[in-house]
């Protein structure tokens, strides 16, 4: 009796080092942490082709992965190369010829002033907005710094996933407490959601990118595939997202006196633009992986906060867990709870 209290005794703590441990790690790693979900995405959307090049193909493991890198690479580099080309032009414009954006905030100041007797814009609020985008430019570069070092973390970790896919696999199945059945369908679930929002959110941020150009060219915008890619790319970010690209032109229509197409624009990127994005979500993600919209609306909203831009992915997939750890528990537990109390 003692010894099994003294084992139970050490049992509890080492539990408890084990996880005092892994909160340290976790808190000293957390900024490279979105790092390790980005090679967990990786992994899961090329395990299947690398297994059967390596194992059907006899392709040597660190070519293969070294492939699939190279691919990746490609994928993500060249839209993000595109997009600080494009920025990088207008980002210098705006700090080169500040009196030149001082003068359009305050010709629409004047202008909704004219409309309400209000005025929205004082000489004063004008420079501390200039002064917000100086002070943005360190955590401009403070963040391009973090986002080198994940990128490096991807490639890394992913390596080693692919390389080493099958053992990983088997050990994770031996140390998660569950059966073999539910353990599949964790893995299952984890496929579908990860495959879904990785495959989807690109496509549905192509699409309002081609809405959003279609409506620049309607209403006689300067250069409506530059805006239109931007808007694409700042689709990813849900709510406010494309307001960051649409909501300047539309202030510089009006500064500009045109009223009429400043109207439109406005009108149009409310309804078309910004509803495009929650029914293309909606259905497409619907559509590819049978994800119910309110888990994809409340996961994104979740995953932001916790894991950054990855949140898009294992935001939705955290809620799915929950949901999903519930039925299982239900399976496992109570089922076996209530079989108990049956009298014999």
């Amino acid at each position: 009796m003692a010894d099994t209290y003294n084992n139970k005794i050490r049992q509890l703590l080492l539990l408890v080092g084990v996880m005092g441990l892994a909160v340290v790690l976790l808190l000293e790693l957390y900024d490279f942490f979105p790092g390790f979900l980005g090679a967990v995405t990786l992994y899961i959307l090329s395990r299947d082709l690398y297994f059967y090049l390596t194992e059907k193909r006899h392709w040597k493991k660190g070519l293969a992965a070294a492939t699939f890198l190279v691919g990746f690479l490609v994928c993500i580099g060249l839209p993000i190369f595109f997009t600080v080309r494009m920025l990088s032009g207008k980002v210098n414009a705006l700090f080169t010829n500040t009196h030149e954006v001082t003068k359009v905030l305050q010709s629409f100041s004047n202008q909704v002033q004219q409309w309400t007797g209000q005025e929205i814009l004082s000489q004063q609020n004008i420079q501390g907005m200039q002064k917000m985008a100086t002070n943005f430019i360190p955590i401009l570069l403070n963040s391009t710094a973090v986002m080198l070092g994940n990128l490096i973390m991807i490639l890394f970790l992913a390596f080693f996933m692919l390389t080493s896919g099958r053992e990983m696999e088997k050990a994770l199945g031996n140390f998660i407490p569950l059966k073999e059945g539910n353990i599949d369908l964790l893995a299952a679930e984890t496929k579908n959601m990860v495959r879904a929002n990785a495959i989807g959110i690109p496509l549905i941020s192509i699409i309002q990118g081609l809405f959003a150009a279609l409506g620049y060219w309607i209403f006689k915008v300067g250069d409506p595939v530059l805006w239109g890619f931007l808007t694409g790319v700042f689709a990813f970010f849900p709510i406010v997202g494309t307001m960051v690209v649409w909501v300047p032109l539309v202030v510089s229509l009006f500064a500009g006196g045109h009223t009429g197409q400043a109207i439109g624009l406005g009108l149009y990127s409310l309804v078309v633009t910004g509803n495009v994005d929650y029914l293309a979500r909606i259905s497409l993600l619907k559509r590819i992986g049978d994800i119910h919209p309110v888990i994809t609306v409340l996961g994104v909203i979740v995953g932001l906060k916790l894991f950054g831009f990855w949140g898009f992915i294992f935001g939705p997939l955290l809620i799915s867990y929950f949901l999903l750890l519930l039925k299982i528990y239900n399976a496992e537990f109570r089922h076996n709870a209530e079989a108990g109390k049956k009298p014999t």
